[in-house]
């Protein structure tokens, strides 16, 4: 993306300043990455708040009996109850709608509508900031020797010494190259239809940019990017200069669904999937209510006042957040989407400030990508933490200046304001030269076009499910090989170390990833579709160690059938070692109960098969602990029978005794 990128998209911001020179050792700072965000934060011009309102309400029930469709509109009867002055804003779900008002904050607005009887939940309408198959696209391994970077597009690659982390996208396109019915929502900045890498690849997506807040305003059904620059200083009430255009989604369209294979520019993760870009970021940003609508929208669910959409995603591309924790909106939206029919996977950066991953990757359920260098090691400017999932390439120079030599090429548009039309060379590849493409935005659509071809070689799959195979394909960071690094600016030079638990100070220098700082390892394209395409058994068990007696409850929930049956499977169980200790209540459902008997260790085994006749096993081994044996002790244990007897003897013996002194 263009090195004018915004300093304000802090999550998804992807661009570094490109210099002159190289080093041999990078020293702290010099490991280029997108922008930091510079400025103070935002000043709020008016206050907005996200109100989701009781179902049995007395204004729901209101709503239902006027027959409104465009859904809930309250800001004047609350009004009324609060003695403010409330306007209404986007319904962003059946229940869920805007309200804003000024003379206050937003954090005290939300206070006193969230003390309404009628409320079921309010919170502060934040922004969110842009954070084995023939292919004979000249740029996939630079061909052609013509333009920047040197090294192509190295992250799709198989990985090797030099290219540890690349996603090995040939071993997952010899499993599948992805079904065009499959659509993978890129909500973003919007696209440019016109490039001629994506012009055969996209559907019809939609805009949710609000221009002003209001319902009457704003969203379309225009998702094409005209571009998010600003013209003056502070335009966006953050202090910063006047910023170009990022072209930013259709830098991450590109990688998600560039047409591949067709004898021009790049290749794509996701290869045949289709690509629907749905418009929640502009020269400011974008507003949480709008994107949360335009999540809704984009997974088939409703969105009052907007058409349903015809051919719902499966798959959610969010390069965006801020910091902070999830809120109840996005996690409500998320978990809605989870159990859609059919369920959509929600894939977002995990963001580029070095501190602990935000939101809404930090949201349960969604699958939240760290960023790492062609190395393997975590990339200095990527978030981390226990809420990552897996880790893909983000993007890295090596040398500190002159031409970035492990960025990630994409998709985009030459215009520095507005966008250039493909006839008069506006569509682009970005480089490794001052347009060079760094950021966990880039490390997110990799992981959205691998789980496209999954879904395409499996659509049975869950969103869990999906999670599961990513998780247990992923390959292993390395822990050791690399050289120096500063840590500090001025300070010496000290070999790379473990990526460290995220304080609220800055992590932004090279560290060996963990499972608990970058998620469960390096993004395996191949191995996770060939994963997705395989019938698979897993056993969850409750427990894996109980006291005698007790009982373990047993689930297939993991489990899945072959990409070419159907979603059906049988389920088997079975004691395979322990007999003697425990015994099954079921033994043909998804779910069994062990109920154990005496210590020891047993191993309970399930078997799946699906209809095309496909197998798997999977086993889980309990172990089995004594039961406590009842004792007297000074601490307080249960009493046994020579004690008791004792003790009685003891009261009767002084009752006789006060008798006879009576």
């Amino acid at each position: 993306m263009k090195t004018d990128l915004r300093h304000r998209l802090i999550l998804a911001s992807l661009v570094a300043v490109s210099l002159c020179a190289s080093a041999a050792l990078p020293a702290f700072g010099a490991e280029r990455g997108p922008l930091p965000r510079t400025g103070v934060a935002p000043v709020e011009t008016e206050a907005r708040v996200i109100v989701k309102f009781k179902a049995d309400s007395a204004l729901m029930r209101a709503l239902s009996v006027s027959g409104a469709t465009n859904g809930p509109q309250h800001a004047s009867a609350l009004s009324q109850r609060l003695g403010l002055s409330l306007a209404d804003g986007r319904a962003v779900g059946p229940r869920t709608q805007v309200l804003r008002s000024s003379g206050l904050s937003s954090a005290e607005l939300a206070a006193q509508l969230s003390a309404q009887a009628d409320v079921e939940s309010a919170e502060v309408d934040e922004r969110k900031y842009a954070v084995g198959v023939s292919v004979n696209d000249p740029l996939f391994l630079n061909t052609a020797n013509a333009q920047t970077p040197a090294a192509g597009q190295w992250y799709l690659q198989a990985p090797g010494a030099t290219l540890v982390s690349a996603i090995n996208a040939p071993a997952a396109w010899a499993v599948t190259t992805g079904t065009s019915s499959l659509v993978v929502a890129d909500i973003d900045t919007g696209v440019r239809f016109d490039h001629p890498d994506l012009t055969n690849k996209l559907i019809a997506g939609r805009n949710f940019v609000s221009t002003n807040g209001t319902s009457q305003t704003g969203w379309s059904a225009d998702a094409s990017d005209p571009g998010d620059f600003t013209t003056m200083t502070n335009q966006c009430v953050d202090k910063a200069a006047p910023q170009g255009s990022s072209w930013h989604g259709t830098q991450t369209a590109g990688l998600i669904g560039a047409e591949t294979n067709n004898a021009i520019g790049m290749a794509s993760a996701g290869y045949n999937v289709k690509v629907q870009p749905v418009r929640v970021l502009a020269a400011c940003g974008g507003f949480d209510s709008d994107i949360q609508a335009a999540m809704r929208w984009a997974g088939g669910l409703e969105v009052p006042g907007v058409p349903p959409n015809p051919t719902p995603a499966r798959v959610l591309n969010m390069s965006l957040g801020s910091s902070g924790a999830c809120s109840p909106g996005y996690q409500t939206v998320i978990d809605e989407l989870a159990v859609a029919s059919p369920p959509v996977v929600v894939v977002v950066a995990a963001g580029n400030d070095g501190l602990t991953v935000g939101t809404p990757a930090n949201c349960t359920g969604v699958i939240a990508v760290v960023g790492v260098r062609h190395t393997g090691t975590k990339v200095g400017y990527s978030d981390l933490g226990p809420k990552a999932t897996i880790s893909a390439p983000a993007g890295n120079c090596v040398n500190s200046s002159g031409t970035c030599i492990y960025p990630i090429l994409t998709t985009s548009n030459s215009g520095t304001t507005t966008p250039v039309a493909t006839s008069a060379g506006g569509a682009i590849y970005t480089s490794g030269g001052s347009d060079a493409s760094l950021g966990t935005s880039f490390s997110a659509p990799l992981v959205s076009g691998t789980v496209g071809l999954m879904l395409s070689a499996n659509g049975s799959l869950t969103p869990t499910q999906v999670r599961a195979a990513l998780q247990s394909t992923a390959r292993a960071f390395p822990s050791t090989g690399e050289g120096l690094i500063q840590q500090t600016t001025g300070g010496p030079f000290v070999p790379v170390s473990a990526c460290t638990a995220p304080t609220s100070t800055a992590q932004n220098y090279e560290c060996y990833c963990t499972t608990s700082t970058c998620g469960a390892g390096l993004l395996d394209a191949g191995a996770a579709t060939t994963a997705a395409a395989t019938i698979h058994a897993s056993v969850n068990p409750s427990t894996t160690s109980v006291v005698a007696g007790a009982t373990v409850n047993l689930d297939a929930l993991g489990s899945w059938p072959s990409g070419d049956a159907t979603a059906s499977l049988t389920y088997q169980w079975a004691i395979t070692n322990g007999a003697a200790f425990a015994s099954l209540t079921s033994s043909t459902s998804s779910a069994a109960t062990l109920q154990t008997s005496t210590a020891g260790s047993v191993d309970v085994t399930l078997t799946v098969t699906d209809s095309t006749g496909k197998q798997a096993s999977s086993k889980a081994t309990i172990s089995i602990s004594a039961a406590p044996t009842a004792t007297a002790s000074g601490g307080g244990g249960a009493m046994d029978l020579g004690w008791l007897l004792g003790w009685l003897a003891s009261v009767i013996g002084v009752w006789l005794v006060m008798r006879r002194r009576k």
